[in-house]
């Protein structure tokens, strides 16, 4: 490949770092043709983009970017392939999932909002991560759980309110 052209694709790589919240970095190389192609239909399913990369330029277009990237370079050997989700744990789930019939793809490390996970056994914790959205939901949930509870109050005061009126409406003086 012509150093121009490696140019073009570590800034492509970088671009599309920065576009997305999130990466993981995997291991497909063990896949036949037959389970790529699922794993693909997957991840576009899941709204995943999946590239196969080098990890020369993978590092270089790490290195080009502002932060500092260098927990992921170990893991940088190998074959590796990135997916790119802006939901933090559809990846994760996704190679779970797929793991289900064997252990392809290979879980190296992850990079999620400024946080490194980095080795197979954070697999599971980031499974468990909760999208913005889910904790947006949670937080209006929550704020909402006060305001219900004292219009039941209200609610339910009134009916008691009535109900004791009423009693003492029928009594006879």
């Amino acid at each position: 490949m012509k150093k121009e052209d490696k140019s073009i694709v570590i800034e492509q790589i970088a671009s599309t770092i920065k576009e997305y919240g999130c990466f993981y970095i995997t291991d497909i190389a063990e896949l036949n043709a037959v389970q790529t192609s699922k794993l693909r239909r997957s991840c576009f399913k899941e709204d995943i983009r999946l590239e196969v990369v080098k990890n020369t330029l993978l590092k270089k277009a790490l290195e080009s970017l502002d932060g500092n990237y260098e927990p992921l370079f170990s893991v940088l050997k190998g074959n590796s392939a990135l997916m790119f989700s802006n939901v933090s744990n559809a990846p994760a789930k996704l190679i779970k999932d797929f793991r289900k019939d064997g252990k392809v793809p290979a879980f190296k490390a992850a990079y999620i909002e400024e946080s490194f996970y980095v080795g197979p056994d954070q697999l599971e914790a980031l499974i468990h991560i909760k999208s913005k959205n889910e904790l947006i939901g949670e937080v209006v949930a929550l704020l909402q759980s006060p305001a219900k509870n004292v219009v039941s109050a209200l609610q339910s005061g009134g009916s008691v309110l009535h109900g004791v009126l009423k009693t003492l409406g029928e009594r006879e003086n």
